[in-house]
């Protein structure tokens, strides 16, 4: 798989610096878990995208830097209110923030990062970056309330998931690469060809990890099944529960119900084997595929007014990253 970081290593070194200057406080608890949180970044995808899209653009300046700081700001502060919400213990293999400390701690450094966002807008002075990230951010939170109404009933259309998916997931990746365009002074051609390209992305992303919740733990090192246990019904089961008969659907819908319960009366293991084999059964990872496939090339027709160079290859090499990373 090609490197697509290698050529803007410089920049991204730059954006890092930057970035660990965003996180700096002189409160010692806050710098304490800001240090925490900076230990545990993941693998950066979007300050990456952003550099990307400025860098195929008109190449990337010091606006574009910041802007891969208040992006990634936005996304990390995003994390530790999701997992307050959801209650979720862990984060990128280590404690989530609240389970490290607290709730109403997890809660503040969330704000406080948010905050730290809107100091580096002011300081942009770029209302076009301003309405992007403002826009993005009404969008996240929006997913989240639809995902949690959604969570009343567990059962939600394909409608509703690919909804869900786009406001969560693909318009973060759709912010990155329209303001990386932007903050460059791209052209509107350019700017929406990218916003396009990033949101055919996110979508290939979102659908890429809840196909790997139905992979076997050691294959990707880390816990699966994950979302049903959540109470997450995902595209692989949606598709599969629709091709099945009423009486097997039924089935498996009550397995899934049991495993989010945390029944006591089931053997996880067997449950979650039982579901597996079903949705492979009835090719809900294929069709999955299937729907990556088609953004991929969604993305791709969004990246061909650019001309052929080396970011181009880049955002291309993420593009195919996103699709057929192993976790």
């Amino acid at each position: 798989m090609k490197d697509f970081k290698q050529h803007i290593q410089t920049e991204f070194s730059q954006y890092e610096d930057a970035f660990a200057e965003a996180l700096g406080t002189t409160h010692p608890l806050l710098s304490q878990v800001l240090n925490y949180i900076h230990q545990q970044r993941g693998k950066q995808l979007r300050p990456i995208l952003v550099l990307l899209s400025a860098a195929i653009c008109r190449g990337i300046t010091s606006k574009t830097l910041q802007t891969a700081v208040v992006l990634e700001l936005t996304h990390t502060a995003s994390l530790i209110h999701d997992d307050v919400v959801d209650n979720s213990p862990t984060r990128r293999g280590s404690n989530s923030v609240h389970q490290q400390w607290t709730n109403k701690i997890a809660v503040l450094t969330g704000d406080y990062m948010l905050a730290k966002v809107i100091s580096l807008l002011a300081e942009l002075r770029n209302a076009n970056l301003l309405n992007i990230i403002s826009s993005m951010s009404k969008s996240l939170t929006e997913g989240e309330l639809l995902q949690l109404h959604a969570g009343d009933t567990m059962w939600i259309s394909e409608k509703q998931y690919y909804q869900i998916i786009e406001q969560k997931t693909a318009c973060l990746f759709a912010a990155c690469s329209e303001a990386g365009a932007t903050s460059t002074g791209a052209t509107c051609r350019q700017i929406t060809a990218l916003r396009k390209y990033g949101m055919h992305l996110g979508m290939c992303f979102q659908l890429k990890d809840d196909v790997l919740d139905y992979s076997d733990i050691e294959d990707i090192g880390k816990p699966t099944m994950n979302d049903i246990q959540d109470g997450k019904v995902t595209l692989p089961l949606l598709i599969s529960l629709q091709r099945a008969s009423k009486e097997e659907a039924a089935r498996i819908r009550e397995k899934a119900e049991a495993l989010a319960s945390k029944s006591t009366d089931i053997n996880i293991f067997e449950t979650e084997q039982d579901i597996k084999s079903f949705v492979l059964r009835y090719d809900g990872i294929r069709y999955a595929h299937q729907e990556m496939e088609k953004h991929r090339q969604k993305a791709l027709e969004a990246l061909s007014i650019f001309p052929d160079n080396k970011y181009k290859e880049s955002l291309v090499a993420l593009l195919d990253y996103a699709i057929n990373r192993v976790k």
